[in-house]
């Protein structure tokens, strides 16, 4: 019994799609539904193995520059910023208790939505007292910039 050209195509873009499940990366896709293009072309125009590598190059090339940009905007969803930023400004203003020192040069720590974070201070802040939150650095987002109450 012989395979086709055809159903080896095919089961090489099912090796490329499966792939791409476990790695993702959003290109190995592209090479497999040019697998299946080239099947196609097999199946339908009865193409020699030339012509199969051919199409297979080109329509998975065209696919990945062509999709490529436009489908990871698609399947990735909102980014970080988009999402976080509006949560970050929702503890601002909110209070705090502190439950490490907190002095000008050194952090502390405060308690916070039942969850410990760092946090720095201008003054020096005692163990227990309360404060608010005044900022929350950009680049590190689990400190806190506060004020005593």
């Amino acid at each position: 019994m012989e395979i086709s050209n055809g159903i080896v195509w095919f089961l090489i873009g099912v090796v490329f799609i499966v792939a791409e499940l476990v790695l993702p990366g959003f290109i190995i896709i592209f090479f497999g539904v040019g697998c299946w293009i080239a099947a196609l072309s097999f199946w339908i125009f009865k193409v020699n193995m030339t012509t199969q590598i051919i199409v297979f190059i080109v329509s998975s090339l065209v696919l990945l520059f062509a999709l490529r940009r436009y489908s990871m905007k698609t399947f990735t969803g909102a980014s970080e910023n988009d999402v976080d930023d509006n949560y970050r400004d929702s503890k601002i203003g909110k209070n705090a208790v502190v439950t490490k020192e907190i002095t000008p040069h050194l952090e502390g720590e405060i308690k916070f939505m039942g969850s410990f974070w760092r946090a720095t201070a201008d003054t020096q802040i005692g163990e227990g007292d309360s404060v608010v939150i005044e900022a929350q650095e950009q680049d590190d987002s689990l400190l806190f910039k506060v004020k005593a109450l």
